[in-house]
């Protein structure tokens, strides 16, 4: 029993090591990923969506609180790419860990559940994961820039906003994909794989067409998200939003189709709206139909249940019935 308990402690540091390095690399790749593509805000870098605050949330709400450590070391890899070391990345460090960390407390809060099977989940995850804890995030960001005396003091509320728009539209986007892969447990069936493949045919000619068009055809992508949130739940719709989100963010820092001839700050407003819009038809779509299947299946399962049970009744009492039967249809004996 000592051996087994002394190779169980030597493990657990050696897990844990493993899993911090792990998510520091997510992390670090999620970040490099985020900044191909960039606006410029007031004379600041950001980018439309940040996949490492989606990342981080998804990690802990995976991994648990224990996956922190892996959260700080990522965002400070993704600083020391872009900058050099300095005292003022502490609070960045704090409010780039701290904003997932309070979205997992406030989700478990809640009761969340991480395959997002109901409606309350979908909107735990808008308003409390996405829109309330990267506050933090952006607030301690910007702050900093500006007490630095990075950015000037009157460009605080648009670098604030671009910010905190960016995290937000990373935790509605990325996270939600990565609960997806983390949950499937079995492929669907052949029959679906057909119909599957079709959908994915026609979104890669649609979206590109919507996204790049100098025609404005960005309502095109809303067939195709209910087409999949109907057929393929939070799986189908939410990657058809990643793919379109992705496309969109290219076609915005590039400055064609949709985005052609408008100002940095008019091409924010309009990618960040599509972004939001969209990821929020296509998640809580899709967490209203999956709760919904999940409510008739309980139903039908009740009703088998009821069914059987009423079986076995009316086969406990057939003998009862048949004798009952038996003795009315007999003549009476003589005495």
């Amino acid at each position: 029993m000592a051996a087994v308990v002394g190779t169980s402690d030597l493990r657990r540091p050696a897990v844990l090591a493993a899993e911090t390095a792990a998510v520091a690399a997510c992390y670090y790749a999620a970040g490099k990923l985020g900044l191909l593509r960039q606006l410029v805000v007031e004379g600041a870098i950001f980018t439309p969506i940040w996949p490492p605050s989606g990342v981080a949330v998804a990690c802990l709400l995976i991994l648990g609180l224990r996956c922190w450590a892996g959260i700080t070391l990522g965002a400070l890899l993704v600083i020391l790419s872009l900058t050099s070391p300095d005292p003022a990345i502490v609070f960045n460090l704090a409010g780039n860990t701290a904003a997932p960390v309070c979205a997992y407390l406030m989700l478990r809060r809640v009761g969340f559940r991480n395959d997002l099977s109901r409606l309350r989940d979908g909107l735990a995850l808008v308003f409390l994961g996405a829109l309330t804890a990267m506050l933090i995030s952006s607030t301690a960001g910007v702050g900093v820039l500006v007490l630095t005396d990075q950015l000037p003091a009157h460009a605080f509320w648009s670098v604030w906003l671009a910010w905190w728009v960016g995290d937000a539209m990373g935790v509605l986007i990325v996270t939600p994909v990565l609960l997806i892969v983390h949950t499937v447990r079995r492929p669907p069936p052949l029959t679906r794989w057909k119909e599957a493949t079709g959908l994915a045919v026609i979104a890669l000619v649609v979206i590109p067409l919507a996204t790049n068009s100098s025609v404005s055809l960005l309502f095109l992508v809303y067939p195709l998200l209910i087409w999949a949130a109907l057929r393929f739940q939070l799986a189908g719709s939410m990657l058809c939003a990643l793919v379109t989100s992705v496309l969109a963010t290219v076609a915005a820092t590039d400055g064609v189709g949709p985005f052609a001839h408008l100002t940095r700050t008019e091409v924010m407003g309009k990618l960040q709206a599509f972004n939001g819009t969209m990821a929020l038809t296509a998640l809580l779509l899709s967490a209203v139909i999956t709760e919904q299947r999940n409510t008739r299946r309980s139903v039908e399962r009740a009703c088998q249940e009821l069914v059987e049970v009423l079986e076995h009744l009316t086969a406990g009492d057939a003998p009862y019935g048949r004798l009952q039967k038996g003795t009315e249809d007999d003549p009476p004996r003589e005495p």
